[in-house]
C-alpha cells in the first residue's frame, strides 16, 4: 500500500513554513494523542504517522530530499540508513517531540486530562568509520568496540519525590488572559519519576558504569563522504528503570584510492598506453571496484579517448541506479629515443599517414568534458 503523502498526513500544503508545518503536527499530535484516544488502535497508527511526517518535514535536509524523491528517499538497505523515515514507536516519538507539547509528552500538557510520564533517553554517542571505495561498492558489515554508558547492576531507584513519580511539574505562571497552568519536565529526577536510592561501588551518581561492547554496523551500498547512519539503542543508557538508551551515531570517511577518483556514483580511471598500442590497438586488464574487466583498445585510438563501461560504478544510495566507470586513456609519449628509433619518427614526420587529420567525429577536449558531466 502506498505511503499518504506526509504533507497531507499534517494538513498542510507543500509550501508550507518551518512554524506551519509545527503547527500542523501540533494539531494532529493533539487529534490522536493516545491520552486523549484510550486502547484506539487507529488513533495511535494516526499518532505515529504525524511524528514520522513532522521528523522529516522538520528537519530542512531531509525535507529537501523528501521533495525531490518522495518516499523512496527513505528507503534505503537499512530502512532509512539513518535518514529518518517509519518504524517509529511511542517511545521514540515522545523523547523526540515531547517538547512540542510543552512538557514530556502527556496530554495534560495542554492544560487538560491525565498526564504521561516521559521515558528519559541516554545522550547519543558519535563515532566515525572509514570506508574504502570496494566496501561502499558493495555494502558491509563493520564490527567496531564502543565504550559506552550502561546502568550498573544492583542499582535500585524510589520514586522521585518531587513529582510523585509522574515525571513532570506543574507550573503555574500569571498572565493577561489568567493563570496559565503547563506541565514540564521534573527539574529534580529529568522526567524518570524516579531517584536512586542505592549504587554498587564504581558506580557514578547516575548509576552508570563504564563497559566497552562490539557493536555490529550494517553499512548499506552506496553510501557518501559525511553521510551519518544510527544505531538504534547503542549510545549511553541513561537513569531509571523505564529509561531507554541512546542511539550510536555513525559517521562515513572514504578512503581515497590510490588510483581510482569517485565522482557521485561514477568512477574515474586513467588508463596510460604506449605509443605502439595506440596505433595498432591492444586489449587491457582493468581492477574496477568490482573486480577485474578486459577491455579492447582499438587501433588509431586517440589520447584523451574516454571508454564508458555501463554500470560498472557505485549504486546509488537512494536506490536509483548504479553509475559507470570512466577509462580515460592517455597515450604516453616516450621522452628518449635511441638512434633507430629517431630516425623512424624523423622519417614518419613528413609522412601523410602522420600528419593529424581530425574528422567530425572526433570530439575536442572541451566536449568530452561536457559529455562527461551530462
Amino acid at each position: 500500500m502506498a505511503k499518504q503523502d506526509f504533507y497531507d498526513v499534517l494538513g498542510i500544503s507543500k509550501s508550507a513554513t518551518q512554524a506551519e508545518i509545527k503547527k500542523g503536527y501540533r494539531k494532529m499530535a493533539i487529534k490522536y494523542h493516545p491520552d486523549k484516544n484510550p486502547d484506539d488502535k487507529s488513533a495511535e497508527e494516526n499518532f505515529k504517522k504525524a511524528a514520522e511526517a513532522y521528523e522529516v518535514l522538520s528537519d530542512e535536509n531531509k525535507k529537501a530530499r523528501y521533495d525531490q524523491y518522495g518516499h523512496q528517499a527513505f528507503e534505503g538497505p537499512q530502512g532509512g540508513g539513518g535518514f529518518g523515515g517509519g518504524g517509529m514507536n511511542m517511545d521514540d516519538i515522545f523523547s523526540q517531540f515531547g517538547d512540542i507539547f510543552g512538557g514530556g509528552g502527556g496530554f495534560g500538557g495542554f492544560g487538560g486530562g491525565g498526564q504521561r510520564q516521559a521515558r528519559v533517553k541516554g545522550s547519543n554517542l558519535r563515532i566515525r568509520v572509514k570506508l574504502t571505495l570496494e566496501e561502499i561498492a558493495e555494502g558491509v558489515e563493520k564490527k567496531v568496540k564502543v565504550r559506552r554508558k550502561v546502568q550498573a547492576g544492583g542499582v535500585s531507584y524510589k520514586t522521585c519525590t518531587t513529582c510523585n513519580g509522574s515525571g513532570q511539574q506543574m507550573r503555574i505562571t500569571n498572565t493577561i488572559l489568567g493563570r496559565m497552568q503547563t506541565a514540564v519536565t521534573c527539574s529534580v529526577c529529568s522526567g524518570a519519576g524516579e531517584m536512586i536510592s542505592s549504587k554498587p561501588n564504581g558506580a557514578d551518581a547516575q548509576g552508570l558504569v563504564v563497559e566497552e561492547e562490539t557493536v555490529s554496523i550494517n553499512i548499506p551500498e552506496g553510501v557518501t563522504e559525511g553521510v551519518q547512519l544510527k544505531v538504534g539503542g547503542k549510545g549511553n543508557d541513561a537513569p531509571g528503570k523505564n529509561s531507554i538508551s541512546g542511539d550510536l551515531l555513525v559517521l562515513i570517511e572514504e578512503i581515497p584510492h590510490a588510483t581510482l577518483k569517485r565522482e557521485g556514483t561514477n568512477i574515474h580511471y586513467d588508463l596510460y598506453i604506449n605509443f605502439s598500442e595506440a596505433v595498432l590497438g591492444t586489449s587491457k586488464e582493468v581492477e574496477t571496484v568490482k573486480g577485474k574487466v578486459k577491455i579492447k583498445i582499438e587501433s588509431g585510438t586517440q589520447s584523451g579517448k574516454i571508454l564508458r563501461l555501463k554500470g560498472k560504478g557505485l549504486p546509488s544510495i537512494e536506490r536509483y541506479g548504479t553509475g559507470d566507470f570512466l577509462i580515460h586513456i592517455n597515450v604516453w609519449t616516450p621522452q628518449e629515443l635511441n638512434k633507430e628509433q629517431r630516425q623512424f619518427f624523423e622519417k614518419m614526420s613528413t609522412d601523410d599517414n602522420f600528419a593529424p587529420n581530425p574528422n567530425t567525429s572526433d570530439k575536442s577536449f572541451f566536449e568530452k568534458v561536457k559529455d562527461m558531466f551530462s
